[in-house]
C-alpha cells in the first residue's frame, strides 16, 4: 500500500476496505508481515525515539487509527483518508478470517482477557478457528522462553496473530519476531478489551469529533492522564510546526 510521511511515521493510505483486503490477502499467502495501528501516542513515541520510529517505518501497513491523524493528512496534504481504527478493524478481520477459513492466534493480554476473548469468539464467530492464545509474563522473557513461544505460534499454523501488548511494546515485539513467523501480525493493543465488552467504546458522536481519547481518559484517568497530557500537547505542537513549515516553503 502507498504510504505518506506524517511527522515521524509513514501512514498507509487507501480505503478502509483496501486495508482489510490487503491484510487478509497477505494472511492467505502466509507472509511474514506486520501491521501497526497508529494513533497520536504512537506518532509522538516515534518522534521521541528513533529506534522505535524505525520499527514503525519497517511495518508493512501503518493504519491511521486516531481521527486526528486522518485530519492531519488532510491539513498537510489534502488527503481525505478513512480512519482505520483497531476497534473497527479487529472485528472485521475476525469476520473475514472466519469466512476465508483462516486460523488466528491471540498473543498478549491477561489470562482473564484471553478467556473472555475465546468465549466472545465462540459466540460471535462460531466458525472461526482460534488455534492458540498465550499470556506472556509481565517480566522480560528469557531467550529460551521467547524462542519456545515463537515456535509454538509457528507450529499452530496461524495465518493471523493478534498482538495485545500495548504501544510501544507490541510494535517492538512484532518488529523483532515477524520474520520468524509465516503469519500476519496485527498489533491491536487496547482494541481487544473494547471489542469483547470489557470496556465501553465512545459514542459515535465522540468518535466523529475525534474525542474518543477523552472517553477513554474518563474511564481510566489515573493510567491515561499523564500520557494524554503529554502526547496530545506534543502532537499539536508538531502538527502546527509542520503546517507552518509547509506553508513557508511554498511561499
Amino acid at each position: 500500500m502507498e504510504k505518506v510521511n506524517l511527522i515521524s511515521i509513514s501512514l498507509s493510505i487507501g480505503s478502509y476496505s483496501n486495508f482489510v483486503n490487503t491484510i487478509i490477502s497477505s494472511a492467505k499467502e502466509k507472509k511474514p508481515y506486520y501491521t501497526c495501528i497508529a494513533n497520536v501516542h504512537m506518532l509522538v513515541e516515534a518522534y521521541r525515539n528513533k529506534s522505535f520510529a524505525n520499527v514503525i517505518s519497517n511495518a508493512n501497513i501503518i493504519t491511521p487509527d486516531g481521527r486526528p491523524l486522518a485530519w492531519a493528512l488532510r491539513l498537510l496534504y489534502g488527503i481525505r483518508q478513512d480512519r482505520v481504527a483497531g476497534m473497527d478493524l479487529l472485528p472485521d478481520l475476525l469476520s473475514a478470517a472466519s469466512t476465508e477459513n483462516l486460523s488466528v492466534y491471540f498473543y498478549g493480554g491477561t489470562e482473564e482477557i484471553l478467556d473472555r476473548t475465546k468465549s466472545f469468539v465462540k459466540i460471535r464467530y462460531p466458525n472461526l478457528k482460534v488455534v492458540g492464545t498465550y499470556s506472556p509474563p509481565f517480566r522480560l522473557p528469557t531467550k529460551d522462553e521467547e524462542d519456545a513461544v515463537i515456535q509454538k505460534i509457528e507450529n499452530s499454523k496461524a495465518s493471523l496473530v493478534f498482538v495485545v501488548l500495548g504501544c510501544p511494546k507490541q510494535e517492538r515485539w512484532m518488529g523483532a519476531v515477524h520474520e520468524r513467523l509465516n503469519a500476519v501480525l496485527v498489533g491491536i493493543g487496547g482494541a481487544l478489551p473494547v471489542v469483547i465488552g470489557v470496556h465501553k467504546r465512545a459514542p459515535k458522536w465522540m468518535q466523529t469529533a475525534g474525542l474518543e481519547w477523552l472517553f477513554r481518559l474518563i474511564q481510566e484517568p489515573r493510567r491515561l492522564f499523564k500520557r494524554y497530557a503529554i502526547t496530545n500537547t506534543w502532537f499539536l505542537f508538531l502538527l502546527l510546526r509542520e503546517y507552518y513549515r509547509s506553508r513557508f516553503y511554498k511561499l
